[in-house]
């Protein structure tokens, strides 16, 4: 469906998609301001969902693969849960709750790869004091969130993978507050709740369906260091998908 499909036949009591939401919301606000439901936005933020999603999405997916590899104990530990609470059944976002290990591997990719170490740049919308450093009103600024992602505070082993530190003594998931690949705030990542469907839906299928191992002859400690640009991402490798039966 095309942009000019949405703009003809579109009901703004039943919106389609988030072109729809958007148009509607265009709509309602046409004779007070233009300035951020324009076309031209629309066209921006959609193409920027697209951009975003798909490339961090990706790039987890990749070091994903890389880790189980590089973990053959991690990789059965989620097959066998997959098989334990999914089966055969296709993968649905709700067995997330059911499988709190899987949940928690995802979830260490997600910080062990620290896929935007950076974030994007932010602004101060007010004056604002920090650690006793003043920050001006419109200063540009860039987080660290490496900082956290491996603080030694927050993390057992911050520079290893390791599930654990999302899971309790009786392999309960966990949720941590240092957990901010997303960032953090009001102007945190919109499209977060997305992501972390994605990630469990696209991972738990891959995982269900194939048992992925280095090439013959590859030595078993695969090396983990990121190709470092804007985004953090793992070195090219090469590896085997064998189909289970």
């Amino acid at each position: 469906m095309t942009f000019l499909d949405h703009q003809h036949d579109i009901d703004k009591n039943d919106p389609r998609s988030f072109t729809d939401a958007f148009l509607v919301r265009q709509q309602e606000e046409k004779d007070t301001s233009t300035a951020y439901f324009s076309d031209e936005n629309l066209v921006a933020l959609v193409s920027n969902l697209f951009a975003a999603g798909i490339e961090t999405t990706v790039s987890t997916l990749r070091w994903a693969l890389l880790l189980m590899l590089r973990y053959p104990e991690v990789q059965k530990k989620v097959c066998d849960e997959i098989t334990k609470v999914v089966g055969a059944a296709q993968p649905r976002i709700a067995h997330r709750t059911q499988m709190p290990y899987t949940d928690a591997v995802i979830h260490e990719v997600q910080r062990f790869a620290n896929i935007l170490p950076t974030s994007l740049p932010h602004a101060t919308t007010t004056d604002v004091m920090f650690k006793n450093y003043y920050i001006p009103k419109s200063t540009e600024v860039i987080t660290l969130l490496t900082s956290v992602l491996r603080d030694q505070t927050q993390w057992e082993k911050p520079d290893t993978f390791n599930p654990e530190h999302f899971l309790t003594s009786t392999g309960k998931f966990v949720k941590k507050d240092a957990f901010i690949p997303f960032s953090a705030g009001r102007r945190m990542c919109a499209g977060e709740s997305l992501a972390k469907m994605e990630l469990f839906l696209f991972f738990t299928s891959l995982m269900q369906k194939f048992t992925f191992l280095p090439p013959p002859g590859s030595p078993l400690d695969l090396d983990l260091t990121p190709d470092i640009g804007f985004t953090n991402q793992p070195m090219p490798h090469k590896l085997r998908a064998l189909p289970k039966a």
